[in-house]
């Protein structure tokens, strides 16, 4: 069944992807799509888009404080320190999702994004590098668009890339889902008033780079 655009109580149009939950909507509105140039959310971005695999966003979403609780708000240079002692006290937190590969994932990326740092000054200015030329994206995002871009030439790279790097849980669907998120690519449906928000707010955005 395809995903399209429904209208809440309060008369706007949104994305049908976010349901009735007040979380979902909030996030809906205010986050997907938006341009985030900040490295801590960025850093912290991915890592929970490997950490929601198999789960859904919605579960990832409301464990999100615990999380940031217990990665020091998604420091990556202090997670980068994490010992094996740090990971067995965070596989006993049972406010987080508790799954040792992810966990020891999210320490190893850590180390690598301190490596991006310094390459590139900034984890935006590597990561918004990938963000697609305007002429090869869809003029209008319809339902049968999205259902197609569950993954870009794009975010095939930038996942070939971050591998290349010695990233983990980075596949081209997690970083594409990560694009939509932070807003490298704007996937509201036509029509969604937080769409055209983010599209407001990306027309003035300045490139990290």
């Amino acid at each position: 069944m395809l995903l399209s655009l429904i209208e809440h109580a309060d008369g706007q149009h949104r994305c049908s992807w976010c349901g009735s939950s007040t979380e979902y909507i909030h996030y809906h509105d205010h986050e997907w799509g938006m341009p985030v140039i900040d490295d801590r959310r960025l850093f912290e971005k991915i890592i929970l888009e490997g950490f929601q695999s198999g789960l859904s966003w919605l579960t990832i979403l409301r464990k999100r404080e615990a999380f940031r609780e217990a990665f020091t708000g998604f420091d990556f240079e202090k997670i980068a320190c994490f010992d094996q002692a740090k990971v067995t006290r965070l596989l006993s937190n049972v406010k987080i999702v508790r799954h040792r590969g992810k966990i020891t994932s999210t320490i190893n990326n850590a180390k690598r994004a301190c490596e991006l740092l310094n390459q590139y000054g900034s984890l935006a200015a590597y990561f918004w590098r990938y963000e697609p030329e305007k002429q090869k994206r869809p003029k209008k995002i319809t339902p049968e668009v999205l259902a197609g871009l569950t993954q870009t030439a794009e975010s095939v790279a930038l996942s070939k890339d971050l591998k290349k790097r010695g990233f983990s849980f980075v596949g081209p669907t997690t970083v594409y889902a990560f694009m939509q998120s932070v807003g490298i690519v704007n996937d509201h449906l036509e029509g969604c008033h937080a769409g055209q928000r983010a599209q407001a707010v990306r027309s003035v955005f300045k490139r990290p780079f």
